[in-house]
């Protein structure tokens, strides 16, 4: 009897310790070194070739999101929208393509170079910026014609001047800048070093310049409106963490950021 007793209470142990073992799925139990963390799949490099206008809100998108993915790094190349997605087409390496205009887009999206339909996740408008004290007295467009008056734009291929030479026609103004300029932040420094009387650049720019500048809305500016579209691209080395940047930038906390530079969000 008490041999059996003793195997009793052998094999009700044994089953005991069977059953608490069944309790993690047979898998290691948590808090061991034998996988992954719980949850994040966002990790390595992430490359995100975006419009100069969007500087100052991707960087600090940039830096929230590496927050909140401690595994993710992160790396931006910043340009005009129109050299940027050239590069695309001719095998720049990228996981993200964020463009200043739907047009600049189609570059990349008509070369297949586009995983899924891009979305659009804000937009602009121009303003002109002039040096602080507005030594040329620049009130609003008309005063860009003036004789006399230095006036920096951005190339017409690049969105910023697609979108001036659209407005500047739209209220019948002509003017002979004695610059164009690759890219938006390009024309904004010549108003920064004082090397022209004003420029036609983004408002969300303006703000960004803080007191480098002063900015001059344009009533009429509605008329050249610019759309930003967002993709992953087809070529993404990391098309995880690619598609969880977009995300985060067309989230609450993206939109925020975004309406805080000045954009406008759709």
């Amino acid at each position: 009897m008490r041999a059996r007793a003793w195997w009793a209470a052998a094999l009700a142990g044994a089953v005991a310790v069977l059953a608490g073992c069944g309790g993690t799925g047979g898998g290691s139990p948590a808090g061991t070194s034998s996988g992954t963390s719980v949850g994040d799949p966002v990790t390595g490099i992430v490359t995100v070739l975006a419009a100069a206008s969007l500087t100052e809100s991707f960087s600090t998108l940039g830096r929230r999101f590496e927050s909140a993915h401690p595994g993710v790094r992160v790396v931006f190349s910043f340009g005009a929208s129109s050299d940027l997605a050239t590069q695309i087409t001719q095998g720049a390496p990228g996981d993200v393509f964020a463009a200043a205009s739907p047009a600049t887009m189609d570059t990349v999206t008509r070369a297949g170079e586009a995983r899924g339909d891009p979305q659009v996740f804000a937009s602009n408008v121009l303003a002109i910026a002039v040096p602080p004290g507005n030594p040329a007295r620049v009130a609003g467009l008309a005063d860009l014609a003036r004789p006399g008056v230095k006036v920096a734009l951005c190339a017409v291929q690049v969105p910023c001047g697609a979108a001036a030479t659209k407005l500047l026609a739209a209220d019948g103004v002509v003017v002979r800048p004695v610059t164009l300029e690759r890219d938006v932040k390009a024309a904004l420094t010549k108003v920064e070093l004082g090397e022209v009387d004003a420029a036609l650049v983004y408002r969300t720019d303006v703000r960004a310049a803080g007191g480098k500048v002063t900015g001059i809305e344009i009533p009429d500016a509605a008329k050249a409106v610019n759309r930003y579209p967002i993709v992953v691209l087809s070529g993404a080395k990391n098309a995880t963490a690619a598609q969880a940047f977009v995300d985060y930038v067309r989230s609450d906390a993206g939109r925020q950021v975004l309406g805080d530079a000045g954009f406008t969000l759709p």
